[in-house]
């Protein structure tokens, strides 16, 4: 298949591109050229979403691939100029679409959040209602060609965000390990690999719809991947889990600061246990678990040893604290 991508040289991208190029597919790049050498052997065409989509003028593929669209009427260009040039539009949006205040399990079928205030179009504020937008833009321009897959967190070697790659790097360490919250507040991610092999299945087979897609295979909670973490790795590291209110106390922060950490009193279990079973029925699999805590692992340790991670407690706060706990 030729296959055009728009974005492809971050996290989820670029895996999509090296699986893709792995099963024989012809993929073109379009972005903004900051990045020409990280796949030298493939067609790159240079421009900019917002203001400049004159290389893809003319051309055709049998697929798009849309990694990096997050304002409406950005989406909106690309998919009315694509719409006669290409058979089939994937868009990766987002879990965070999801109207979280309304109860009940969410599938595919629950109800989005709304973007009120359309002159608002800052990440931060209004992520998930302008990605719900976004995934309508796609389905009037390809109803019945366009392929809707809504990500939570995703993880695995090349994760720049290192929110769960926090977790094997410093469980790897070894010692005492501040583990936060309530051990069985439900977590949810899927390996990227397992994400990106889906999805060109899913675009080799031309297949439309929304799906949720996430991970593992089977429910688990912050504790047990922690404990899996601690069983995988084999650094003898011990957990001293610490409770919420003693976290907000000392103003950590959740999510960065404190990666897989979500207060309880959030309400938002919800938006990480996911029905997936859509996917799952459509082909969509996963490697053992262990298997990407220990991937994730070799790779952190493959950067250099002056790097710092992102995401994630300062080892000089997260004794603080733990003396702190005990006092």
């Amino acid at each position: 298949m030729k296959i055009l991508m728009l974005g492809g040289t971050r996290f989820i991208g670029k895996t999509i591109v090296e699986t893709a190029t792995a099963r024989g597919h012809e993929v073109t790049l379009f972005n903004r050229g900051n990045r020409p050498e990280m796949f030298p052997g493939l067609e790159q065409l240079t421009g900019d979403r917002e203001t400049n989509l004159e290389a893809l003028e003319g051309r055709t593929w049998d697929a798009v691939i849309d990694t990096c669209g997050y304002v409406p009427r950005i989406v909106a260009q690309s998919v009315r100029l694509l719409r006669q040039q290409t058979e089939h539009y994937t868009f990766i949006s987002t879990l965070n679409v999801y109207d979280h205040t309304v109860p009940g399990v969410m599938d595919e079928t629950h109800p989005t959040a709304r973007w009120e205030d359309e002159s608002v179009e800052e990440i931060s504020q209004v992520y998930g209602p302008m990605k719900a937008r976004c995934e309508e833009t796609v389905r009037e321009h390809y109803p019945d060609r366009g392929l809707i897959v809504r990500c939570g967190l995703v993880a695995g070697p090349g994760d720049h965000t290192d929110r769960l790659t926090y977790w094997p790097h410093r469980i790897g360490r070894g010692g005492e390990v501040l583990a936060p919250g309530d051990p069985n507040a439900p977590i949810q991610f899927i390996d990227v690999r397992d994400l990106s092999e889906w999805i060109v299945r899913m675009v080799e087979a031309r297949q439309h719809g929304t799906y949720n897609a996430t991970g593992p295979e089977k429910s688990i909670t912050v504790g047990g991947f922690l404990e899996q973490c601690v069983e995988g790795i084999g650094s003898g590291a011990r957990l001293t889990w610490v409770d919420d209110d003693f976290l907000l106390r000392h103003e950590v922060g959740s999510w960065i600061e404190m990666p897989l950490w979500i207060p309880r009193k959030e309400k938002i279990d919800a938006l990480m246990s996911l029905n997936v079973s859509k996917a799952q029925q459509a082909g969509l699999t996963y490697r053992p678990l262990r298997q990407t805590i220990q991937d994730i692992l070799a790779w952190d340790r493959s950067r250099p040893g002056d790097y710092v991670l992102k995401a994630g407690l300062s080892a000089g706060k997260e004794q603080e604290l733990l003396d702190k706990w005990r006092s």
